[in-house]
C-alpha cells in the first residue's frame, strides 16, 4: 500500500484550543477568473431609428475586447455583425471584416483570440464542475461567512441591478404575476390520482418558492426605503406598501390593534403565530377553503409581513368585507354557514371546537375558529380566511388570569409568569401529543372498569361478540394506541382489544352495545375531556381565555370544561413532555449539536423556546447532569444569543443605513471581543456636508438620525442580556462579561460569534479575530460584508413522496432491503419530480439509498449516491450544518470501503473540524468521530497519531455513556489493538482487561462478545510471555543471542473496516442461505398476521417483536436521526 499523508492540521488534533474561521472556505490562492472579454454592454444608440428598424436592426451592443479594441455591434433579424459606429458617431454601415454571424460567439470568436481560447477554457471547465455546485436551491441559503472578494466592473450586472430587478417590475403592465390568482388557482387543480397529485404538488412548490423570492426581494427594497407606501402622508411605523401585486406591512402595532395584548412585542409575534396557522390549514388541505400567501421577513431589526392580495380587498371597507369573525377582537362578531361548513371539516385534524360566543348586542355567534379569524369572500367568489394566529389554544402558564388556579405541577415551577404579550399559545404538536396522552388513559381507564365488570360477574357480557365493529364508521383520524408497556399483564392487553372493540360498536350507534358497556365508555370519555360521551374526542375552544370574548349563559358547563382541558394540557408540558424531552437528551436519543437543532428538538416535541430556561434548570436538576453537559452548553449559547438577538433588534432600528456597518461591528465587538471599551466610528467623518439639508425624504421606517446606538459599552450590553434571559427565559446567567460567561459555561466565542450572525443575517469576512485581545476590538467595520434577510415561510410537502418513503424504511427494518431500495429509489424520483433536484427531503432520501447499498455490498452505488447527498446538504443547510457534517462521517465510511483511504481522512477531519467550530470538543458525537479517526489511522499504522484520538473517544464516552456502558468497553477493546500493533502489551492487557469486565458484568460469562474479549485477553498474554522470553534471552546472551524477528502485523484492511461497521451501528448478521429463506417465511408469516389483526383494529401499531433484517442491523443509539429530518428518517434495525 503506498503511504500517505496522514498528519492532520495543528488545530484538529485533540485537546487543541485553536479555533480558525479560514478553514471554513478553503480559498484556492493561484485560482485567477478567466478574463473573455473586458466589456460588454448595450450601446448608448439603442434602440435602433425607425429607419434603422426596417433594416431589421434588433439592437447594438458595444465591446471592448481583452486585447483592448473597441466595438460596435449589430444584433439584426440576420445575425451579428461589426457597425462603423463609434463613441461619439452612429455609423451602422457594416465595418471589415465584413462577416455576419450566427451567434455572438462565433462573431466574438473571430475578432478576438483571447476570447477564443478563454471561453473555451471557462466551458470546458464548467463541465466539469458537479452539476449539483450549480442548481439553484429552491429557497435562498445565506452563509454567515464570505471571504474577501474583488468587486470588478461588469456592465451586464449593472444594468441587470437596474432593469429586470428594482421597482421596475410595477411600471410593466402586463409583467408583473398575480401571485394571489397563481397561488389559488395551483390549489384547485385535481388531485385523484398519483399523476395529477404529483402536478399539482409541483405547481404548488413552484409558486410558493417564487412567491417567497419575490417577498423577500420586496421587504428588503421596502425598509432599505426605495418603494412608495400606499399611505405616503402617514407616520412611517403605520405605512403599508404594495410592490409586485405583494402587500407589505410592518410589525408595529400601529391602529392600537393589539392594546390588550402586548403592544408592539404583540404586534411583532402575531405574523410568525399567523404564518403557523396558515400553515397548519395548508396541510390540512379542505377544498373550497383558501389562505393567503404569507412570508415573515426579518431584516436590519424590522419585521415585515408579506402576504399575497385578496381580489377587490383594496376597493372596499373592512367593515362591509368581513362575513365571519371579528375586526376587534371579538365586539362585533359575524358568523356564515358556509364558513362553518368548511371550518367545520378543519375541527378534527386541528383539535378546534366549534363554539358559540355573544357579540356586542348579546346575541350568539357561532364559530368553528378564533374570534379574529376572518372570512372574506373575495371578487373571485373564493372564501378566504386570514388572521390565523390564534388556530391553537392559549398556554396557561404563560398568561395569568385573575381567580384562576393553575395545577400543582404548574405552580410548582413557579407558573403562571406574565409574558410581554398575550398571544403565547400552544404548538400543534404539543396539542396533538397531549390528545394521544389523553387517548391512552381512556383506553386504559375502560379496559380497567372491564376487568372489574368482569371480575364482579364473572362472565363476559354477550353483546361484546355479536357487536361486531363495522369498518366504516371507525374513526381515522384516532390517534393510534401506543403500545401498552409490558407491565401490563396479558390479560389488560386483551382488555384494551375489548375497549377498543366497545368503542367503535358504540360509535357506529346500531345498538348492539349493552348499557352496561355503554356506562365504561361513558365514564371513561367524562374522565378524560372528551366533548363526546360515545367516544374518544378531545378538542380545544381557542377562545378560552381571550381578553374581550364572552360566551353565552347556557354553556357555562363547557366552558369550564374546557379550561380545565387547557390548565390539563399546560400541566402536560412541565410534566410529561420536558422530562420526556430531558431523559431522551440523557439516553442520548437525540443529539443537537447546535442552537438550531435544540430548537428544532424542543419543537417536535411541542416545546416553545420560552421553556428554555425551564429545560436548563430541569438538566441542572438531572441526576444524570454530566451526561447532559453538552446539552447544558448549547442550552446557555441558545439563551445567552437569543436574549443578544432580542437587543439588537430594537439597536439597529435606531441606525440609519449609512452607520449599519460602524453599528454592527460595535454590536459585535461589545458582545464578544475582550477589549474592555470599544469605540464606535460614526459615519459622518468622512464626508462633510456643505448644506445640511434640513427635512430628509424617505427615511426607512421609525429610524431618527440618531447615535445612540454609539454609546453602547460591554458591560451595560451583558447587564442587559442578563436581564433579558431573567425576563424572558427565567433563567439566571451568573457572567457580567463575555470572558466570565466562556469561563463559566465552557461557551466558546467562534461559536456564539456563529449563532448570533444566523439569527440576525449579518455576514461577516473570513478572517481570523483575536476575540481576547484586550488592546484592540475584534471587529472593525470593513469586517462586516453584508446583513440579510432571515425568511419564515410555509414549507410544501410533497405527500405521495413521503408516503413512499416511509414504507421503504418500513421494509427495509422488516428485513426485506431490495424492495425497500426499490421503494425509496421511487420516492426519490417523485421528490424529484415534485420539488426539483435540490431539497432536504431528497438529501435524506440520498443519504438512506447510499446506507442500502452499502450493506448491499454496493460500495460504489454507495459512494455515488453519498456525495450527492453531502453536496446537497453543502448546499440546502450550509457548509457547517450539523446535518452536514453528519453526511461526511458517512462518505468517510464509503470512502474507507472503496478503499479511498486519503479521502476517508481528509473527510473525517473536515468533519471534526467543523464539530469543532459548531460546538467544541466536548460532545457525545466527538467519540463516534475519533473512533473513526483512530480506526482509520491504526489501518495505516500511525499508531501514535490514532492513539491520541482514541484515548479521546474513550474519556467522551466514558463521560457520556457512564464507565460500565458497552460503548465505553468498545472503546477499550479499540484502544487494546492500536497498543498490541505496537506492542506495548501492558498497556493493551490493561485496557482489554477493563473491557472484559464490563462485557461481564453487562452481558454475563456465556455472552459471545465476552468470550471474544477473553480469547483476545489469552492471545496478549501469550504474546507478552514470547515478548518476555525475547528480553530474557537477550539480556543473558548478548548481541549473539538467537532471536525469532517479532510480527507486528498491520491490522487488514477487513478487519478494521468490520470495526468501522461496528461502531457506525451497521451489523452484518452471517446467515446461510437456509436462514434466510427460514427468515423470510418468518417475516412474511408475521407480516400477513399483522395485516389480519391490522383489519381488524387499525389503529394499533406494528408488532413489537419484530425480527432481525436479513442483511443488516442498526444500532439506533449510535446513529441519530438527521437534526433537521422528520422523525423518521434514521434507519434503524
Amino acid at each position: 500500500m503506498d503511504p500517505i499523508d496522514c498528519t492532520p492540521p495543528e488545530y484538529i488534533l485533540p485537546g487543541s484550543r485553536e479555533r480558525p474561521l479560514c478553514p471554513l472556505q478553503p480559498q484556492n490562492r493561484d485560482w485567477k477568473p478567466l478574463q473573455c472579454l473586458k466589456v460588454l454592454t448595450m450601446s448608448g444608440w439603442n434602440p435602433p431609428p425607425g429607419n434603422r428598424k426596417m433594416h431589421g436592426d434588433l439592437m447594438y451592443l458595444f465591446v471592448i475586447t481583452a486585447e483592448d479594441r473597441q466595438v460596435s455591434i449589430t444584433a439584426s433579424t440576420r445575425g451579428f455583425y461589426l457597425n462603423q459606429s463609434t463613441a461619439y458617431h452612429f455609423n451602422p454601415k457594416p465595418a471589415s471584416p465584413r462577416f455576419l454571424s450566427h451567434s455572438l460567439v462565433e462573431l466574438l470568436n473571430q475578432i478576438s483570440p483571447t476570447f477564443k481560447k478563454n471561453f473555451a477554457a471557462l466551458q470546458k471547465k464548467r463541465v466539469q464542475r458537479h452539476p449539483f455546485e450549480r442548481i439553484a436551491t429552491p429557497f435562498q441559503v445565506y452563509s454567515w461567512t464570505a471571504p474577501q472578494a474583488e468587486h470588478a466592473m461588469d456592465c451586464v450586472r449593472a444594468e441587470d441591478a437596474y432593469t429586470s430587478r428594482l421597482g421596475y417590475e410595477e411600471h410593466i403592465p402586463g409583467q408583473t404575476r398575480d401571485w394571489n390568482e397563481e397561488l389559488q388557482t395551483t390549489r384547485e387543480l385535481p388531485r385523484k390520482n398519483l399523476p395529477e397529485r404529483l402536478l399539482r404538488e409541483r405547481a404548488i412548490f413552484k409558486v410558493h418558492s417564487d412567491f417567497t423570492a419575490a417577498a423577500t426581494r420586496g421587504a428588503m427594497a421596502v425598509i432599505d426605503g426605495n418603494v412608495m407606501a400606499i399611505n405616503p402622508s402617514e407616520e412611517t411605523k403605520m405605512q403599508m406598501f404594495i410592490w409586485n401585486n405583494i402587500f407589505f406591512s410592518l410589525g408595529f402595532d400601529v391602529r392600537d390593534h393589539y392594546k390588550d395584548f402586548g403592544g408592539d412585542v404583540a404586534a411583532y409575534v402575531a405574523p410568525t403565530n399567523d404564518l403557523n396557522g396558515v400553515r397548519t390549514y395548508n396541510a390540512v388541505d379542505v377544498e373550497g377553503l383558501y389562505t393567503l400567501g404569507t412570508v415573515v421577513v426579518d431584516y436590519r431589526g424590522y419585521r415585515v409581513t408579506a402576504q399575497s392580495i385578496i381580489p377587490g380587498i383594496l376597493e372596499r371597507d373592512q367593515e362591509q368585507s368581513v362575513i365571519y369573525g371579528s375586526i376587534d377582537f371579538g365586539k362585533t362578531v359575524v358568523s356564515h354557514p358556509r364558513y362553518l361548513e368548511l371550518l367545520e371539516r378543519t375541527s378534527r385534524p386541528l383539535k378546534i371546537l366549534r363554539h358559540r360566543v355573544l357579540n356586542d348586542r348579546d346575541e350568539e355567534v357561532e364559530l368553528c375558529s378564533s374570534v379574529e379569524c376572518k372570512g372574506i369572500i373575495g371578487n373571485d367568489g373564493r372564501h378566504y380566511i386570514l388572521d390565523l394566529l390564534r388556530t391553537f389554544p392559549p398556554d396557561l402558564n404563560f398568561l395569568p388570569v385573575p381567580g384562576e388556579v393553575l395545577p400543582e405541577e404548574c405552580t410548582r415551577a413557579g407558573f403562571p409568569r406574565a409574558h410581554r404579550h398575550k398571544l403565547c399559545c400552544l404548538r400543534q404538536e404539543l396539542v396533538d401529543a397531549f390528545v394521544e396522552h389523553r387517548y391512552l388513559l381512556f383506553m386504559k381507564l375502560a379496559a380497567l372498569q372491564l376487568m372489574q365488570q368482569k371480575a364482579s360477574k364473572m362472565e363476559t357480557p354477550p353483546s361484546l361478540e355479536n357487536g361486531d365493529p363495522p369498518s366504516s364508521e371507525s374513526k381515522p383520524e384516532d390517534p393510534p394506541a401506543p403500545e401498552v408497556g409490558s407491565e401490563e399483564e396479558g390479560s389488560s392487553a386483551s382488555g384494551l382489544a375489548k375497549v377498543k372493540e366497545l368503542a367503535e360498536t358504540i360509535a357506529s350507534d346500531d345498538g348492539t352495545a349493552d348499557p352496561r358497556s355503554r356506562e365504561v365508555i361513558r365514564n371513561a370519555c367524562k374522565a378524560v375531556g372528551s366533548i363526546s360521551s360515545t367516544a374518544f374526542d378531545v378538542r380545544f375552544n381557542p377562545d378560552i381565555f381571550s381578553p374581550g370574548v364572552r360566551f353565552p349563559e347556557s354553556c357555562q358547563e363547557e366552558v369550564r370544561d374546557q379550561k380545565q382541558l387547557l390548565k390539563d394540557a399546560a400541566a402536560f408540558l412541565l410534566s410529561c413532555q420536558i422530562p420526556g424531552l430531558v431523559k431522551d437528551f440523557a439516553d442520548h436519543a437525540v443529539l443537537p449539536m447546535d442552537g438550531a437543532t435544540l430548537a428544532e428538538v424542543m419543537r417536535q416535541r411541542g416545546i416553545n423556546m420560552r421553556y428554555l430556561g425551564k429545560v436548563l434548570d430541569l438538566v441542572v436538576r438531572s441526576p444524570a447532569r454530566d451526561q447532559l453537559d453538552h446539552i447544558y452548553k448549547i442550552g446557555i449559547g441558545e439563551l445567552v444569543t437569543r436574549s443578544a438577538k432580542h437587543i439588537f433588534k430594537t439597536y439597529l432600528q435606531g441606525v440609519e443605513l449609512s452607520g449599519l456597518s460602524a453599528a454592527i461591528s460595535h454590536f459585535l465587538n461589545c458582545f464578544l471581543s475582550s477589549y474592555p471599551n470599544p469605540v464606535a466610528h460614526l459615519p459622518a467623518d468622512e464626508l462633510v456636508s456643505k448644506k445640511r439639508n434640513r427635512r430628509r425624504r424617505n427615511r426607512p421606517p421609525g429610524a431618527a438620525d440618531n447615535t445612540a446606538w454609539a454609546v453602547m459599552t460591554p458591560q451595560e450590553l451583558w447587564k442587559n442580556i442578563c436581564q433579558e434571559a431573567k425576563n424572558y427565559f427565567d433563567f439566571s446567567l451568573e457572567c457580567e462579561t463575555v470572558d466570565q460567561a466562556v469561563e463559566t459555561y465552557g461557551l466558546q466565542k467562534i461559536t456564539l460569534l456563529r449563532e448570533i450572525s444566523l439569527k440576525t443575517g449579518i455576514q461577516i469576512l473570513l478572517k481570523e479575530y483575536s476575540f481576547d485581545s484586550r488592546h484592540k476590538p475584534a471587529f472593525t467595520e470593513e469586517d462586516v460584508l453584508n446583513i440579510f434577510p432571515v425568511v419564515k415561510h410555509v414549507n410544501p410537502k410533497a405527500s405521495d413522496a413521503f408516503h413512499f418513503f416511509q414504507s421503504g424504511q418500513a421494509k427495509v427494518q422488516q428485513g426485506f432491503l431490495k424492495e425497500g431500495c426499490e421503494l425509496i429509489n421511487e420516492a426519490l424520483n417523485l421528490f424529484n419530480n415534485v420539488y426539483g433536484a435540490m431539497h432536504v427531503e431528497i438529501c435524506a432520501c440520498l443519504r438512506l439509498l447510499a446506507r442500502l447499498h452499502y450493506i448491499m455490498g454496493d460500495y460504489a452505488e454507495a459512494l455515488s449516491n453519498q456525495q450527492k447527498a453531502v453536496l446537497m446538504s453543502e448546499r440546502v443547510m450550509g457548509i457547517e450544518h450539523p446535518n452536514t457534517i453528519q453526511e461526511y462521517m458517512h462518505l468517510a465510511l464509503y470512502c474507507f470501503a472503496s478503499s479511498q483511504l486519503s479521502t476517508a481522512l481528509s473527510l473525517l477531519y473536515r468533519a471534526r473540524y467543523l464539530t469543532l467550530l459548531v460546538f467544541g470538543e466536548d460532545h457525545p458525537e466527538m467519540a463516534l468521530l475519533d473512533n473513526n479517526i483512530g480506526l482509520v489511522l491504526h489501518g495505516v499504522m500511525e499508531c501514535d497519531l490514532s492513539l491520541r484520538f482514541l484515548e479521546n473517544a474513550l474519556a467522551v464516552s466514558t463521560k457520556y455513556h457512564g464507565p460500565k456502558s458497552l460503548k465505553v468497553a468498545l472503546s477499550h477493546h479499540l484502544v487494546a489493538r492500536v497498543y498490541e500493533s505496537k506492542a506495548e502489551f501492558r498497556s493493551a492487557l490493561q485496557h482489554e482487561k477493563e473491557g472484559y469486565t464490563i462485557y461481564k458484568t453487562q452481558l454475563g460469562e456465556d455472552h459471545e462478545k465476552t468470550k471474544e474479549s477473553s480469547e483476545y485477553l489469552k492471545c496478549l498474554t501469550q504474546q507478552a510471555v514470547a515478548l518476555q522470553r525475547t528480553m530474557n534471552e537477550i539480556y543473558r546472551n548478548g548481541s549473539s543471542a538467537n532471536i525469532p524477528p517479532l510480527k507486528f502485523t498491520a491490522p487488514s484492511m477487513a478487519s478494521v473496516l468490520e470495526q468501522l461497521n461496528v461502531i457506525n451501528g451497521i451489523l452484518f448478521i452471517p446467515l446461510s442461505q437456509k436462514d434466510l429463506e427460514n427468515l423470510k417465511a418468518e417475516v412474511a408469516r408475521r407480516h400477513q398476521l399483522q395485516e389480519a389483526s391490522g383489519n381488524r383494529d387499525k389503529a394499533e401499531e406494528p408488532m413489537a417483536t419484530e425480527p432481525e433484517p436479513a442483511g443488516a442491523s442498526e444500532d439506533a443509539a449510535s446513529q441519530p436521526p438527521a437534526a433537521k429530518d422528520p422523525p423518521s428518517l434514521s434507519l434503524q434495525g
